[in-house]
């Protein structure tokens, strides 16, 4: 079955990742659901460069891809717990103990930095962060680099669920009044107005 693009609704990669399995319509998706599935979002989320994507494709032997996609679900789902259990009030200094799968993983890293031709902000030369690429399990440290940025740098009161019937989205609401409801307007908010528009046509009859 053909899969629709990956949805980057959260405003945060982290909360994009638990967003790799939802329910867009009415089928749930999970775009992590074998090998090919976890390059195709990782390349759709602009986590890994696209030839480093390509190169371990070739290296990886029969399955080894799955079985890292297999990791990613385990880590998906460990995370989203987390993250449920924690939304809608500031984290504290006491979820630390919690968070030791996210910092076994980030432990695995083989980064390094390099000095590279500046273009991105001007200057002739910028210092860019750069990971050897080992093994097919390499890919599960840049989507572990996201969480931990989201669990550092996220306000955890602004993480919400949509609202949508049967919608399993997360996201980090950044509106001024932090009045976000839906993941999507066009798609939940939508279906959301119609089913009150209904309701309320009901009534009067």
């Amino acid at each position: 079955m053909d899969k629709p693009p990956a949805m980057f609704i959260a405003d945060s990669l982290g909360l994009d990742f638990l967003n790799s399995v939802a329910t867009p319509v009415d089928t749930p998706v999970d775009w992590l659901d074998d090998g090919n599935g976890l390059i195709d979002w990782l390349a759709q989320a602009k986590l890994v460069p696209m030839d480093e994507l390509n190169a371990l494709k070739a290296r990886a032997t029969p399955g080894e891809l799955d079985k890292v996609a297999d990791q990613a679900r385990a880590l998906r789902e460990w995370f989203r717990g987390f993250v449920r259990n924690h939304a809608g009030r500031t984290l504290t200094a006491t979820a630390l103990k919690e968070l030791d799968p996210l910092n076994s993983l980030l432990e695995r890293d083989d980064g390094f930095s390099r000095i590279e031709p500046g273009y991105d902000d001007g200057g002739a030369l910028s210092l860019h962060r750069k990971r050897r690429w080992r093994s097919p399990e390499a890919l599960l440290l840049p989507v572990g680099e996201a969480m931990a940025k989201f669990v550092c740098e996220e306000d955890f009161a602004d993480v919400k669920a949509c609202e949508g019937h049967n919608c399993t989205m997360l996201f980090a609401d950044h509106t001024r009044r932090r009045a976000r409801r839906w993941c999507v307007m066009a798609a939940c908010g939508n279906r959301a107005k119609q089913a009150a528009h209904r309701s309320r046509l009901k009534r009067k009859h």
